[in-house]
C-alpha cells in the first residue's frame, strides 16, 4: 500500500496494489500493521459499516464527539463518490479547511480519516456502495454533524439536485457547534 498524506494532517489517500489475471482482480485493502508502519498510528477496527446510496445523495458532514474520537477507513466498493473531509479541530493549522477526493470501485484507493475530522460524501453514480471501518463504536448520543452547505466551509458540491437526510439538512453550522462546545479536537 502507498500512503499519501493530503493537505490536512491526519488524512491519507491510500493506493492498493491490485493483482489482475484472466479471472479478474484481487487486492488487499486493509492491513493494520501497514497503517502503523506508514503513519505511526494504530487503527484497531471496532465496527464495520456499509452504506448504499443512490445518485446525488449527500451524507454528512459527520463526526464523533466520543472521548477517544473515531477514525475511519473509507473505501468505495461499487460506484463512485466525491469524498470530502473537513478539519474540525479548533487548534489545527488547517481548521475549517477541506479536501476532496473521488473514490470509485475501479481505482484501488481508500481514505484514512483521523479523529477530529468531519467526513462526508456525495454519491455520483446510480448505485454507490461505501465500506467504513471505524475505530470506535457508533453511539447515536456521541455522533454529530455540520451542515454541508455551511458558507463558512466554502465547499462547492458539483451537483444541484442533492438529496439529504433530515438530520444532515438540519445540522448546525460550524460556528454554532463551536459555540455549543461540540468540537473536542480529537
Amino acid at each position: 500500500m502507498e500512503f499519501q498524506e493530503l493537505s490536512i494532517k491526519g488524512v491519507w489517500l491510500v493506493t492498493h496494489q491490485p493483482y489482475n489475471d484472466e479471472r479478474g482482480s484481487f487486492r488487499e485493502w486493509f492491513k493494520s500493521s501497514e497503517i502503523f508502519e506508514k503513519t505511526g498510528r494504530e487503527f484497531k477496527v471496532a465496527q464495520s459499516n456499509i452504506s448504499i446510496s443512490k445518485k446525488n445523495v449527500l451524507r454528512g458532514i459527520h463526526y464523533s464527539i466520543a472521548p477517544e474520537g473515531q477514525a475511519k477507513w473509507v473505501t468505495c466498493i461499487s460506484g463512485s463518490i466525491l469524498d470530502v473531509v473537513v478539519d474540525l479541530r479548533p487548534d489545527s493549522d488547517t481548521f475549517k479547511q477541506h479536501v476532496k477526493v473521488e473514490l470509485n470501485s475501479m481505482t484501488p484507493q481508500s481514505l484514512l480519516v483521523s479523529e477530529g475530522l468531519g467526513h462526508s460524501f456525495l454519491a455520483l453514480e446510480e448505485v454507490n456502495v461505501v465500506s467504513y471501518l471505524l475505530t470506535s463504536y457508533y453511539s447515536p448520543h456521541l455522533e454529530s454533524g455540520i451542515n454541508p452547505f455551511d458558507p463558512e466551509l466554502n465547499i462547492i458540491w458539483p451537483r444541484k439536485n442533492i438529496v439529504l437526510s433530515d438530520k444532515d439538512r438540519l445540522a448546525l453550522p460550524l460556528s454554532d457547534s463551536l459555540r455549543k462546545g461540540q468540537l473536542n479536537g480529537n
